[in-house]
This record gives structure tokens, sequence and C-alpha cells, in this order.
């Protein structure tokens, strides 16, 4: 009796351990496409077999074993980091490449166009107060054109700004979901694989904002740094980052320029520098580089400026080169253009036709010797196709130069998207290593399940059987006495 009653409990613990090992394979199942989820295993524990000293054997249930592959997660978000970057990459450029319209149809290239049709019809017509005011209302749609530029690239550093601060109070919240899970494992839901999931799954968004690693630490919590070094979550505490500006210095080559956008540790210290992946590494990059490049900042003009100073300038000097009026004695010509003279990063924006001008105050007659009485008209229409260094931009013509700004993001653009379509295919793979590694497959949980389904009914039939023998043993005993 001894040993059938061994062998029942060795069954029954059996039984208990193939259903554990059931409800195991079943939430696999259940949580194949729960984002972060990981298959788990139950793993068994062989009973110690001594007949003489009444240890029956068998199997019992031991811990429940997760599949995760740290290195493949990390893998993920590295490449999740990048792909955030190229992204946003793309989204930011493709808004500042709409700025510039080279087809000739509309912007500054098209009123470049115009103007200096305009100085061409004057100069066959220098006195002509038609021609003349054409030439006013060409110059305004030129000087409009670059105030627009100048809005819509202010316009998309204002939108940069904003979605920068989006993106940090987004990390700042996915900070603090993962504070709480910490404090969670700190209650003792440490083998929770629920919980489990949810960090990885919330490692994994955080991963397209920045560069972040997660560390598992000997009590079950998590500790997640930003590139490398800046703390984000220690156990129940959330390090929560913050933007800001940084304005030019009095001495700076341009101290009233725009100021550059800051990304801030918890304890204040700048981080901009270190910050080059992911989303914030993208909008960080285009507030401080890209749009500079065009609008200017403390240590450059931007070409946009540049522009809009070396066309007014050389227009501005030819006309007040000539004369109205040949005298005597001779009425010199005055500016076409105005701008802030004080801001270089404020040309573009601050571009405008002279207020005060008239028609009959464009002069038209060149000095020389020779006097010549379209000389200066001949002269603005030349711009167009300069032929002196003074008519040019680094040995380009002014539509030329507006060209190469355009021609430049375009580049860019087209860099970013490649580069995104290539990490695309990166993050597919690494996430396909990582579900060979840790992901749930269904045909391998459905051979597990036919297994264990197997050996519990087994172990339940050993059951019965014993409980039939017991009861034939029984009823033996009675029949004998």
């Amino acid at each position: 009796m001894a040993s059938i009653t061994s062998t029942l409990l060795t069954a029954a613990g059996a039984m208990d351990a193939y259903s554990q090992a059931l409800d195991v394979v079943q939430n696999n199942v259940a949580n194949a496409s729960t984002p972060g989820y990981a298959a788990q295993t139950q793993s068994f524990t062989a009973l110690q077999f001594d007949p003489t000293q009444g240890y029956s054997g068998g199997v019992a249930p031991g811990q429940i074993i997760s599949s995760r592959d740290e290195y493949a997660e990390q893998a993920v978000q590295q490449q999740t980091a990048l792909l955030g970057q190229a992204h946003e990459d793309v989204t930011s450029l493709t808004t500042i490449q709409s700025q510039f319209n080279v087809t000739g149809s509309s912007g500054i290239s098209a009123a470049f166009n115009s103007l200096f049709s305009a100085f061409s019809a004057w100069g066959q017509t220098p006195d002509s107060t038609v021609a003349q005011q054409n030439v006013i209302q060409q110059a305004t749609a030129v000087a409009g054109a670059f105030q627009q530029t100048a809005t819509g690239l202010a316009t998309v550093a204002q939108d940069t700004e904003q979605q920068l601060q989006s993106t940090v109070t987004g990390v700042n919240q996915m900070a603090t979901q993962l504070a709480g899970y910490n404090q969670q494992i700190m209650n003792g839901d440490r083998n929770d694989a629920g919980l489990d999931a949810q960090i990885h799954s919330t490692l994994d968004q955080l991963s397209n904002d920045g560069s972040i690693g997660a560390t598992q630490q000997s009590d079950g919590t998590w500790t997640v740094v930003l590139n490398g070094q800046t703390p984000l979550v220690v156990q129940n505490q959330v390090y929560a980052l913050s933007t800001g500006t940084e304005a030019p210095s009095a001495n700076a080559a341009n101290p009233t320029a725009p100021p550059h956008l800051s990304l801030l540790a918890a304890d204040g210290t700048n981080i901009t520098s270190a910050t080059t992946s992911g989303q914030l590494g993208s909008l960080l990059n285009t507030a401080n580089n890209v749009l500079p490049s065009y609008m200017g900042d403390a240590n450059q003009t931007g070409s946009l400026n540049t522009l809009a100073q070396s066309f007014a300038s050389n227009v501005n000097n030819l006309l007040t080169s000539g004369y109205q009026s040949s005298g005597p004695p001779p009425v010199a010509g005055v500016p076409l253009f105005t701008y802030d003279t004080t801001n270089p990063t404020d040309v573009a924006q601050s571009l405008q036709v002279s207020s005060t001008i008239t028609p009959a105050q464009l002069a038209a007659i060149s000095p020389g010797p020779p006097e010549v009485s379209n000389g200066v008209p001949l002269a603005l229409s030349a711009i167009a196709n300069p032929t002196s260094a003074s008519d040019e931009i680094n040995g380009f013509s002014y539509t030329q130069y507006y060209a190469g700004m355009a021609s430049n993001v375009g580049t860019l653009l087209d860099n970013a998207n490649n580069n995104l379509t290539t990490q695309q295919a990166a993050v597919a793979q690494a996430q396909n290593v990582r579900q060979q590694v840790s992901g749930v497959s269904l045909d391998d949980e459905a051979v597990l399940l036919i297994q264990f389904q197997q050996a519990y009914e087994a172990s339940s039939k050993l059951i019965n059987i014993l409980d039939q023998l017991t009861e034939d043993t029984m009823n033996m005993l009675v029949t004998s006495t």
C-alpha cells in the first residue's frame, strides 16, 4: 500500500506540473501578439528517487523561464533610435524644402526673373514712367518673396521647437511609466511576464526618441539612461528632461541672432551636443544646424540673408552711382531697397522697397565717361548673367546661388530618405532576430500543448489505474478476512 500511495502522489505531482506547463503554453498563445511579450517556458525539477529512503521520484514544477535576450532587445532599441532620427529628418527636411521653389513659377527665383525683365524693359525706355513703375513693382515682389521664405523658415523653426518640447514631454511620461513598473517590481511582481512585456514595450517606444540604455539591477528594477550617461529612471525615481534656449553671447558675431535650442538633464546639465540620435537628435540638428544655415545664428549670417543683402546692396550701389538727371547740377539716384542693417540675420525678413522712392527717382543715367542715358538699367539687367565678380556670390549668379540653396536641402532630403529606407530594413532585421530568439512560435506552442496534454492524460490514466488497483486490493483484503 505504501508503494501504491507513493506512486499516486508521484502521479498527482506530475499532473500538477503538467497543468502548470499547459497554463504557460496557453498564456504564450494568448500573448503571441502582445507588444514586448517574450515566450515563457515552464521548467521541471526532478525529484529524488530512492525507495529505501521513501523517495519515489517524479517531477515538480520549477521556475518559469523567459526566453528574452537582452542583447537582441538592445539591438532593436539601437536601430529604432536611428530609425526615429531618419524619420524625423525626412519630415523636417520635406517642410524646409517646400520653402524653396526652383521651377521659376513662384518664389524668389520667379521674382528675380520678373525683376530682371523689368530692368531690361526700363533700359529700352529709360524715361518711361510705366517702365520705372514696373521696376518698383517687381522689386517689391522680390522683397516679398524673401520675406515669405524667411517667414516660412521661421515657422518651421517654431514648429521644430514645439515638436522638441512635445517629444521631451513624451519621454518624461514614458519614464514615469517605467518608474511605476519598477515600483511594482519592488512590491513583489518581479517575475510577472505581463509586467515584463509592458516594460520592454515602453523601452521600444522610448528608443524612438533617443539613444537609451536599459539595465536590469539585482533587485529586478530597471535603470534607464539617455546617451549612455544621463539618467532617466532609477528604481521608482524619474529624472525628467527639459528644454531651453541658448542666446548668443554678447561678443558673438551676431549677438542679436535667434537662440539655439538646448536639451537639459534633470540637474540642469546641457546634454544637447551628446544627443545626436532618435527624434530628439534630429529635432536638435534641424533647429541648431540645418535652419541656421539659411536663417543665420550667432556665428553665421545664413545663406538666405547673404543672398538678400548681396542682391539688395548691388542694386542699390548701381542706382546710387547713376543720375536721375544730368543737370546741371546732376541729381544722384537713391537706393531702391532697405533692410535691417543692425542684424545680419534679419536681412531677408526685413527686406523691402523704400517707402519714399518714386518712379522718377530711379537713376537711369550712367555718368561714364562717356555718359549713357540707359547705362544703369543695362547694368542692372546684366546681373541676370553676370560677367564680373561684383554681380556674383562666390562665383555664382544670384539665381544660381538660390538654386544651390534649394539643391542643398534637396540633397539632405535625398540622403534622409535613403537613410530611412536603410533603417527600416535594419529595424525589421533586428526585430526578426528578436522574434526568432524570444518571440512566441504558435507552431512550437502547439507541439508543446500536445505533449503536455498527452503527459497529463497519461498521469491521469495512471492515477485511475492505481485507484482501481487500490480498490481491488482492498476488496481482496476484505474477502480474505
